[in-house]
C-alpha cells in the first residue's frame, strides 16, 4: 500500500518526527505530510501512516506513536521514540531507495540504529540528558533541530508549519551525509584491505586516495603498520594511525625534528627533497610527490623503531 498521507502532530516540532518524515517522504514521495492532532487525521486508515501521535503503536496498520503506556521497548529494554520506531518498520527499504548496495545495507542499518536513532530515541523520552555533552550539550542534533522552531511571539498562522518544513530540510542533509559517509567507509574497506595484502609485512600502508583506513587496519589485525601515503588533489600526504577511535593517540608519532616546519626547512631538516609540510601536532605531513612522500615515511618508521616506541628491530622496506 502505498500511502497519500504523512501524518504527525502539529504544534511545536522535534527531532523524532522530523527524522521519521526523512525517511517516509524518501520512499512515499507523492504522499503529502499532514501536521495534525485532530480524530479524522490520527485514526488509522489505509490511505496513511501516521507517527508521533496517535496514541497506539500498530506496524500493520501503520501507526506509530510512542507517548502511550505500555509503549514498545527494544529489545534491551530501551525507549523507542517515533524515529526508532518508523527506522525499524521502513529503515531497510530507505537504505535501498538511496541506493545503498543490498551487500551493506543490514550493516549500515544496524550501524546508523545504534549510532544515530538510539540516541534520539533517547534524548526523546528523557532517558538521556544532552547535558551529559557539557559544552557541546547545545549543539547535539536533536537540540539544534528544535533551534529552528518559530519565536513565541511570531503570529502567522502558517509559521509552524514552514518552520517544520525547513527544519525538515536539514534534518534530510545530516541523515543522508551520515549515511553517505557509513556507506563510504564499507567501499573504503574493500580497497584498504587490498592495500593491507599487498603491503605485507610493511609499516607503510600505500592507498590510492584519502579514504576512511583505521577499522579496515583493525578489523585485518594489521598492527604492525604504522603511518599511510596517499595522494591528494596536488600533492600526496603522510598519515599516522590512531591507536582507538577515541582519543588522539597515535601508533608512532611523526619525528620530532619535523614538527612545524614547511618548505625548504623541512627538507633541510629530513633530507628529503620536495618534503613540504608536517603540522606542529606530527600526525599528519605533505610532500610534492610520491617518493618523497615515501621516504619520509621511511624515515618516520626507522626513528619510531630507534627510540623504541613500536615493536621490532627491523625496518622493511617500501
Amino acid at each position: 500500500m502505498i500511502p497519500d498521507f504523512l501524518v504527525t502532530h502539529s504544534g511545536g516540532f522535534h527531532a523524532d518526527e522530523l527524522l521519521s518524515s526523512v525517511v517516509l517522504t524518501r520512499l512515499f514521495p507523492q504522499a503529502r505530510i499532514v501536521r495534525s492532532r485532530s480524530p479524522e487525521w490520527i485514526t488509522p486508515g489505509a490511505d496513511r501512516i501516521i507517527y508521533d501521535v496517535g496514541g497506539a503503536y500498530d506496524a500493520a496498520a501503520q501507526i506509530f506513536d510512542h507517548h502511550q503506556r505500555g509503549a514498545p521497548l527494544r529489545d534491551d529494554g530501551q525507549p523507542y521514540s517515533s524515529f526508532g520506531l518508523i527506522w525499524k518498520q521502513y529503515g531497510h527499504a530507505y537504505l535501498a531507495a538511496f541506493g545503498l548496495p543490498q551487500a551493506h545495507v543490514d550493516a549500515v542499518h544496524a550501524s546508523f540504529d545504534a549510532g544515530f536513532v538510539l540516541p534520539v530515541d533517547l534524548m526523546d523520552n528523557g532517558a538521556l540528558n544532552p547535558a551529559i555533552a557539557g559544552p557541546l550539550a547545545g549543539l547535539t542534533l536533536p537540540v539544534l533541530l528544535e533551534t529552528l522552531k518559530p519565536v513565541f511571539d511570531d503570529a502567522d498562522p502558517e509559521a509552524e508549519n514552514r518552520a517544520f518544513h525547513s527544519a525538515l530540510a536539514i534534518a534530510r542533509s545530516f541523515v543522508e551525509a551520515r549515511l553517505s559517509q557509513s556507506a563510504a567507509k564499507l567501499r573504503a574497506e574493500g580497497i584498504v584491505h587490498g592495500a593491507i595484502v599487498e603491503a605485507g609485512e610493511r609499516r607503510i600502508l600505500e592507498l590510492p586516495a584519502g579514504m576512511p583506513f583505521r577499522p579496515a587496519i583493525m578489523k585485518a589485525g594489521a598492527d604492525h603498520l604504522l603511518f599511510v601515503v596517499h595522494p591528494r588533489e596536488k600533492d600526496w600526504c603522510l598519515t599516522t594511525i590512531r591507536r582507538a577511535d577515541e582519543g588522539f593517540e597515535v601508533r608512532a608519532d611523526l619525528p620530532a625534528a619535523w614538527a612545524g616546519l614547511t618548505g625548504s626547512d623541512l627538507e633541510a631538516v629530513c633530507g628529503v627533497e620536495g618534503a613540504s609540510f608536517c603540522h606542529n601536532g606530527r600526525f599528519v605531513a605533505a610532500a610534492r610527490t610520491r617518493e618523497a612522500a615515501l621516504a619520509m615515511a621511511e624515515l618516520a618508521v626507522r626513528e619510531a623503531i630507534a627510540i623504541g616506541s613500536v615493536e621490532g628491530a627491523a625496518v622493511v622496506a617500501v
